[in-house]
């Protein structure tokens, strides 16, 4: 079997995304790359169902490698990152903050310092058709120099140099939203400046652990 500890990986975190409230029945997809291979989670598969057969292996140009179950519909979006970052893992989930935010903001502001996990304020993409090359060049632009994008009416992706990285990019990336909705319900929220988000992407980076301590 090929990357058969990519897939046992994925189908982990597959669990932990819909434990995590990141996604809504089954939609959401995940996928790792080794070397000029990806595994990516099926299209329209149960998250409890998955196992490790059960996840597809794509190359970078989206064709089968392996006979099975047809991948992510979101394929092209997925190789569109691996093509144009260093990515090893792409998370793409449907939270209910993000999504809520894609629909009325352009922006997530730096209303936490935690967004200096996503390489500051992320950028919400246009919309574009779910699985569609559009979504995939709108999903890119808006990563630039970022680590993360929020998709317009649709959901979040993020990734990273590991699964892990990428799973928890996902998190704290809602996690800010869900902050940043509540508090405009109570007013004009403080935002920091880009210079203490720098700083604090310095010290991120020497903490040397997956998920970093808030303070």
């Amino acid at each position: 079997m090929l990357l058969h500890d990519e897939r046992v990986q994925l189908v982990e975190f597959c669990r932990r995304m819909q434990a995590d409230d990141l996604t809504v029945g089954t939609s959401g997809n995940l996928s790792v790359r080794s070397g000029d291979h990806i595994a990516i989670t099926p299209s329209g598969a149960a998250y409890e169902d998955l196992t490790p057969e059960s996840i597809c292996v794509i190359d970078l140009d989206g064709n089968h490698v392996e006979d099975g179950l047809e991948p992510s519909s979101e394929v092209p979006m997925h190789t569109s990152v691996y093509r144009h970052t260093d990515a090893v893992a792409v998370v793409h989930t449907h939270p209910l903050y993000a999504s809520t935010l894609s629909a009325v903001v352009d922006e997530l502001p730096a209303v936490h310092y935690m967004v200096a996990l996503l390489g500051g304020p992320v950028r919400v993409a246009p919309y574009a058709t779910f699985g569609s090359p559009e979504l995939a060049e709108n999903s890119v632009k808006a990563m630039d120099g970022r680590f993360g994008a929020i998709l317009q009416n649709h959901g979040a992706t993020t990734y990273g140099d590991s699964l892990a990285k990428a799973y928890t990019r996902s998190v704290y990336l809602e996690w800010v939203c869900r902050m940043y909705y509540q508090a405009r319900l109570l007013g004009e929220p403080n935002i920091l400046p880009a210079e203490e988000i720098a700083r604090v992407a310095e010290k991120l980076n020497s903490y040397g652990q997956t998920v970093p301590t808030q303070s």
